[in-house]
């Protein structure tokens, strides 16, 4: 099987996956996009599945955990005009970088780090998009605020210029135990909820819940995951190092 045959396999059958989730959860299956996390992956087999995605009409986001492997691919792929998301930890020595590509930042988990690119996004006259990063888990290998936290975080964050909040993004307990999982990301359902609630300038649009992989997705659409992150389902193993 050839990498376009692989990968149009894989794009089919994960988009098939992902309508079921969201029909056995009570939703529409276009509530939930689909966000391809092409870290490591080489730039010819990402331009493929973006290709592949537009001919059969299936959205996607891109997303890229490192700052330097979304400067590397981005150039190679403008003339696709894909969506670009940064999914992992920002530094603030990157932030410039980011933004020559990034539509949004999903990994903003302090208040510093917020102004910092709220700062440099004024400066490029534009805003960016951002969802907080929650650690629903309390797994020290995971980044995120404390959940306790992230409400707080939140309505400070929504008073940046030159950032627009869009929402919240968790990766799942790592763990079999499906309830532990559900119950993370039920967690960041009504931290969503509440800010929603909450009416504070600049939360209105805070709707977003990205989370959920390929071995949790289905337990993350049921809770209302409205973006979830897939790379090896899609891409299928990453390159080795």
């Amino acid at each position: 099987m050839t990498t376009t045959e692989m990968l149009r396999n894989r794009l089919v059958g994960t988009w098939q996956r992902l309508a079921r989730a969201a029909e056995e959860a009570g939703r529409e299956p276009g509530s939930v996009r689909l966000l391809l996390a092409s870290k490591t992956q080489p730039v010819d087999r990402v331009r493929a599945a973006l290709e592949i995605a537009a001919e059969l009409d299936i959205p996607v986001l891109l997303g890229e955990n490192r700052v330097q492997e979304l400067v590397a691919k981005a150039p190679a792929l403008a003339d696709l005009d894909p969506e670009w998301h940064v999914i992992g930890p920002l530094q603030s020595n990157k932030i410039n970088h980011a933004l020559r590509w990034a539509h949004a930042v999903e990994s903003v988990s302090s208040l510093e780090l917020a102004e910092r690119l709220g700062s440099r996004a004024l400066a490029r006259e534009r805003t960016v998009d951002v969802l907080i990063q929650v650690n629903v888990s309390g797994e020290a290998s995971k980044s995120g605020v404390a959940p306790g936290e992230a409400i707080d975080l939140a309505t400070r964050v929504a008073a940046v210029e030159g950032l627009e909040l869009r929402g919240f993004m968790t990766i799942g307990a790592h763990t079999d135990d499906d309830d532990v999982v559900r119950a993370g990301f039920a967690r960041l359902r009504e931290i969503r909820d509440e800010v929603l609630a909450s009416g504070a300038p600049g939360t209105d649009r805070a709707i977003e819940l990205s989370m959920g992989m390929s071995g949790d997705l289905e337990l993350a659409v049921a809770q209302g995951a409205t973006i979830v992150r897939l790379g090896t389902a899609v891409f299928g193993e990453r390159p080795k190092a």
